[in-house]
C-alpha cells in the first residue's frame, strides 16, 4: 500500500512538473495594417503578406490544440502599445509577432528572429531553426532587438522576418501561397518544439 501510495504521488509530482512549465495560449502579432503598409513595393504590401502567414499560424496552432488570440484579423491599424496590452493580457502565454522585410539594399535576402530578453531565446530559436527546415534561404540568425512589442512584452516574445520585399527573388516568393504556407508551417513546428522544451524543463 505505502508502495501504491509513494508511486502515485510521483506521478502526480511529475505531471505537475510538466504542466508549470507549459503555456496554453499562443498571441499572433500580424505586423502593421491599415494605414501603416509596413515595407512595400509596388503593389507588394508586408502588411497582407503578414496578416496572410498569420491567419495559416492561426489555423494550424488551433487544428494542434493550441489556444490562439489574434491581434488583429483584418486590414486595420493598431498601436504599438495596443499590440503590446493585447499580448500580456494572457499571462501563460506566448508572443509571436510576423513581418516580412525591407532594406534599400536589393541583394539583401533571407530570414531573421529576433529577441529581447533571454528568456524568449529559446523560443526565437525554435521557429527560426523551424522555418529553415521548412523553406531554402539565407539564414540571417537568431538577434538580440530592441523592437517594441517585443520588449515591453511580460511573456517570452519574439519578432519574424520572413523575408525581404525589396529583394527582387525573395518578393517572387512571398507573393505565392506555397511560401507563406511553408513559412507559416515552420513557425507552428517550431512553437510546438518550444512547448515541449518547456514541458520538459529545457526551457523555461
Amino acid at each position: 500500500m505505502k508502495s501504491l501510495f509513494a508511486t502515485l504521488v510521483l506521478l502526480l509530482g511529475s505531471l505537475s512538473i510538466a504542466t508549470a512549465g507549459s503555456f496554453n495560449t499562443v498571441v499572433i502579432d500580424a505586423g502593421h495594417g491599415g494605414r501603416d503598409n509596413g515595407g512595400t513595393y509596388g503593389k507588394v504590401y508586408e502588411k497582407w503578406l503578414a496578416l496572410d502567414t498569420a491567419m495559416r499560424v492561426d489555423r494550424k496552432l488551433r487544428s494542434k490544440g493550441f489556444k490562439t488570440v489574434m491581434t488583429r484579423k483584418s486590414d486595420n491599424f493598431i498601436s504599438l502599445p495596443g499590440r503590446v496590452k493585447i499580448g500580456n493580457r494572457y499571462s501563460n502565454s506566448i508572443f509571436v509577432s510576423i513581418h516580412y522585410n525591407y532594406t534599400w539594399k536589393g541583394d539583401v535576402s533571407g530570414l531573421e528572429t529576433f529577441y529581447h530578453s533571454s528568456r524568449s531565446k529559446p523560443l526565437a530559436n525554435a521557429i527560426h531553426g523551424g522555418m529553415l527546415d521548412k523553406v531554402r534561404v539565407v539564414n540571417r540568425g537568431v538577434k538580440y532587438a530592441r523592437y517594441y512589442v517585443i520588449r515591453y512584452a511580460q511573456n517570452p516574445a519574439v519578432l519574424v522576418e520572413c523575408g525581404f520585399v525589396s529583394n527582387s527573388k525573395e518578393r517572387g516568393r512571398t507573393k505565392e501561397g506555397w511560401y507563406r504556407e511553408a513559412i507559416s508551417d515552420g513557425i507552428v513546428n517550431g512553437i510546438v518544439k518550444y512547448q515541449k522544451q518547456r514541458r520538459s524543463g529545457s526551457a523555461w
